[in-house]
C-alpha cells in the first residue's frame, strides 16, 4: 500500500494512503460537478456561465441561484456527508456493513420523537430537533440494552435493531392514524424525506450543528478506527471503550437525527455511502472522509434526479434513495448470506 507523507512543522509527518487520497479527490470533483448541474437546473437549464455569474452577484438569475437553488444544494451536500459519517460510525462500532441508523431503528426512533411533537405540542424548529435527537437516543439505548449480552458488535445487535425498526415503524403508523387529518398529511409527506422548499433560514442551525459534531468526530477518528480493529487492541492502546462508545453514539445519533429533523428520514444513504467509500478506497475499516464524500455525492445526485425525473413535479429525494438503496441492500444481504 503506497503512502503519501506530508511533513509538517516541528518534525511531524502526516501519513496518507495514496489510494484514499485519490478516491477523495475524485469524489470531491464529482460532487462539485453535480453541484454545478443542480445550480443550473430550475424551470429549465441555465448555462454554467450564467450560474457562475450569479454566484458572483451578477446577472438576471442571481436571486434564483443564490436564494432558491443554493440552499437546497448546500443542504444536500451537508446532509449527505452527515448521513455518510453517521453510517461510518455505527458500521465501525458494530463491525457490520448493516450497522446503519436507518437499519437498526435509530432513524425510526427520531421520527417517533418528531411525530409526538406534532401530535402533542406546538412544533417549532427547536422542539422538532430535540425530539428527533431524543427519539434516536432512546432507540439506541433500547437496542444496546437488548443486545448487551452479545456485546456492542456482531449480528445480534443488527437483528435486534431491525426488530426495533419494525416495532417503531408500526408505532409511527399508529400515531399518524390517530392524529388529526392535517397533521397526518403533513407527517406522511415529511416521512418521505425531502429537500423541497428548504431556505437559508431552515438550514443555518442544522448545518452549524453538523459541522460542530463533525469536528468532534475528527478528534475521535483515530480511537474509532482502533476500536473497530477489536476490543483487545483498543484497550491495550489506552482507549476507554465505554466512554468512547457513548461519545460516538451521541455523535452518530446527533448527525442522523439533525438531518431527520429538517428533511425527514432520508433512507439508505447512511447504509450505502460508507461501504461504497470503503470499497473504492480499498480500506480495511470504514474510513470517515470517503464515507462523507460518497454520502454528499449520492444525496446531491439523488436530489437532482428527484427534481428532474417527473419535472415539473419534484419528487421527495427519499423516493430516489429508497429505490437505489433497496437494490444495494439486496446485493449486500445476498453477499452477507453467502459469506
Amino acid at each position: 500500500m503506497s503512502i503519501l507523507k506530508v511533513r509538517l512543522r516541528a518534525g511531524h509527518v502526516l501519513r496518507i494512503d495514496a489510494r484514499t487520497a485519490v478516491v477523495c479527490a475524485v469524489l470531491a470533483v464529482l460532487s462539485l460537478a453535480v453541484v454545478l448541474a443542480a445550480l443550473c437546473y430550475g424551470s429549465g437549464w441555465d448555462r454554467p456561465g450564467d450560474v457562475l455569474a450569479a454566484l458572483r452577484g451578477e446577472g438576471p438569475i442571481r436571486v434564483s441561484v443564490t436564494q432558491w437553488r443554493m440552499p437546497r444544494v448546500v443542504a444536500a451536500l451537508v446532509f449527505g456527508a452527515a448521513l455518510g459519517l453517521a453510517g461510518a460510525i455505527f458500521q465501525n462500532l458494530t463491525r457490520n456493513p448493516l450497522g446503519a441508523p436507518d437499519i437498526i431503528g435509530l432513524d425510526a426512533g427520531a421520527y417517533t420523537g418528531v411525530l409526538l411533537v406534532f401530535s402533542l405540542t406546538v412544533a417549532s424548529e427547536a422542539t422538532i430537533t430535540l425530539a428527533a435527537i431524543g427519539g434516536g437516543l432512546g432507540a439506541a439505548l433500547v437496542v444496546y440494552l437488548l443486545s448487551a449480552g452479545g456485546g456492542f458488535s456482531g449480528l445480534r445487535l443488527i437483528v435486534i435493531g431491525i426488530g426495533i425498526q419494525a416495532v417503531l415503524t408500526a408505532v409511527n403508523s399508529w400515531i399518524i392514524l390517530r392524529s388529526d387529518l392535517d397533521i397526518a398529511i403533513s407527517a406522511s409527506v415529511w416521512q418521505a424525506g425531502s429537500l423541497n422548499g428548504l431556505d437559508w433560514v431552515d438550514i443555518d442551525a442544522p448545518v452549524t450543528v453538523i459541522v460542530a459534531l463533525s469536528g468532534l468526530l475528527v478528534v475521535l477518528a483515530r480511537p474509532l478506527h482502533q476500536a473497530a480493529l477489536g476490543d483487545e487492541l483498543a484497550v491495550t492502546s489506552g482507549i476507554t471503550l465505554p466512554r468512547l462508545r457513548i461519545l460516538l453514539v451521541l455523535i452518530g445519533v446527533g448527525l442522523s437525527a439533525t438531518v431527520t429533523a429538517v428533511a425527514g428520514p432520508i433512507v439508505f444513504i447512511a447504509l450505502s455511502a460508507p461501504q461504497i467509500g470503503r470499497r473504492l478506497a480499498a480500506a480495511a475499516g470504514v474510513p470517515l472522509l470517503p464515507a462523507a464524500l460518497t454520502g454528499a455525492f449520492l444525496l446531491t445526485g439523488s436530489d437532482l434526479i428527484a427534481q428532474s425525473l417527473l419535472a415539473p413535479t419534484m419528487l421527495p429525494v427519499g423516493v430516489v434513495t429508497t429505490g437505489v438503496g433497496g437494490l444495494y441492500l439486496l446485493w449486500l444481504l445476498t453477499k452477507e448470506i453467502r459469506r
